[in-house]
C-alpha cells in the first residue's frame, strides 16, 4: 500500500474509532479486549483496496464484528475458569453518552449481563440491529450468515432480552438519586438508611477475579446485603471513600482506599430503589479507569 492509501486508510479508521471500538466492546464486555480488536481491525484494514470498498464504515464494522466473534470464544474459555462472577469491565464515560438512552442502556452492567445470555452470533446481531441500526444486509454479511437468517436470530435475541429486561428505562436522575442516598447511608453508617434505599431482594455481584477478595457468589436479600456491606467496611482500617461518576454511561461509585483506587460500583434502580449493586474490584479490570479520561463512545 502506498504512503497515500496508507494515510487514507488511517484517517477513515481514525474516524471510525469510537464506534468500532463500542461495538467491539459490547460484543466482548471487555475493553483490553476490545483495544485488541481494534488492533486486528487496523492490520486486515491497511490490507484492504479501498478503491474496491463501497461503504468504509460497513466494511470497518465487518471486520470489527468478526474479530470480536472469534475474541468472544476464546473469552468463553477463560471465563470458564475465572474465579467468582465475572463482570463486565466498567468504562468511565462522558456525560454525551448518559444523554442518548438507548446506548446508555445498552452499556449498563445489567444488560451487559444479559447480553452473556446470548450465544456469540446472538449477541452480535443484537448488538448490530438494536442499539446501532445497522441493516439486516450488512449484518449478514458480518456474521456469515443469510439476512433471511440474521432477522430470525434479531427475533430471537429480542425476545429473549425483552423477557428479562426491566419493563422500563430509568431516568439518569433517579439512578443517580439512589446512588447518593447509597452513598450517604453507607458513609455515615446507617443501618437504617441502607435498608430504605434497598429493595428486599436486592442482589450483589462482586468481581475480584481472585486477585481482591470479593463474595463467590451473588449476594441476594436487604439483610444478607447489609451485612455484608457492614462487615466490610468493618474490616479495614483504610480511610474509604466513594466519589459519583459515570460508568459506562450511567450514574455508579468510585471507591478509593486511602486515596487509591479500590473498585466501581453500578447499580440496577426500579421504583426508587436499588435492586442490584455491582462491584469490580478486580485490578485487571481498573487500569482504564485509572489511567484514561473520559471516554466519548459514539
Amino acid at each position: 500500500m502506498s504512503d497515500h492509501a496508507t494515510e487514507a486508510a488511517t484517517g477513515t479508521f481514525i474516524a471510525h474509532r469510537n464506534l468500532l471500538f463500542t461495538v467491539a466492546y459490547e460484543m466482548l464486555g471487555s475493553a483490553a479486549d476490545a483495544e485488541d480488536v481494534l488492533q486486528e481491525t487496523w492490520l486486515r484494514w491497511v490490507r484492504v483496496d479501498l478503491e474496491t470498498v463501497r461503504d468504509q464504515r460497513a466494511y470497518l464494522v465487518r471486520i470489527t464484528t468478526r474479530q470480536s466473534l472469534n475474541r468472544l470464544r476464546t473469552m468463553s474459555r477463560r471465563k470458564e475458569t475465572y474465579v467468582g462472577p465475572w463482570l463486565p469491565e466498567p468504562l468511565i464515560t462522558a456525560p454525551d453518552v448518559a444523554e442518548n438512552l438507548e446506548l446508555a442502556e445498552s452499556m449498563s452492567t445489567a444488560m451487559m449481563l444479559l447480553l452473556e445470555t446470548l450465544s456469540p452470533t446472538e449477541r452480535a446481531v443484537f448488538v448490530l440491529r438494536e442499539v446501532f441500526d445497522v441493516g439486516y444486509d450488512e449484518i449478514a454479511a458480518a456474521v456469515g450468515k443469510s439476512p433471511v437468517a440474521v432477522r430470525q436470530i434479531a427475533h430471537r435475541a429480542r425476545r429473549h432480552i425483552g423477557a428479562r429486561r426491566p419493563r422500563s428505562v430509568v431516568s439518569v436522575s433517579e439512578t443517580r438519586a439512589a446512588l447518593a442516598s447509597f452513598q450517604r447511608a453507607l458513609e455515615t453508617r446507617d443501618l437504617q438508611g441502607l435498608f430504605d434505599v434497598l429493595a428486599p431482594q436486592v442482589v450483589v455481584v462482586s468481581d475480584g477475579g481472585g486477585i481482591k477478595q470479593a463474595a463467590l457468589r451473588p449476594i441476594v436479600g436487604a439483610e444478607k446485603v447489609v451485612r455484608f456491606l457492614a462487615g466490610g467496611l468493618g474490616k479495614t482500617d483504610a480511610t474509604i471513600t466513594l466519589g459519583p461518576t459515570t460508568v459506562n454511561g450511567s450514574p455508579g461509585l468510585l471507591f478509593r482506599l486511602d486515596d487509591e483506587i479500590d473498585g466501581v460500583m453500578t447499580a440496577r434502580v426500579e421504583d426508587g430503589r436499588v435492586t442490584g449493586l455491582y462491584y469490580v474490584r478486580n485490578p485487571e479490570k481498573l487500569t482504564r479507569v485509572a489511567s484514561e479520561t473520559p471516554l466519548t463512545l459514539r
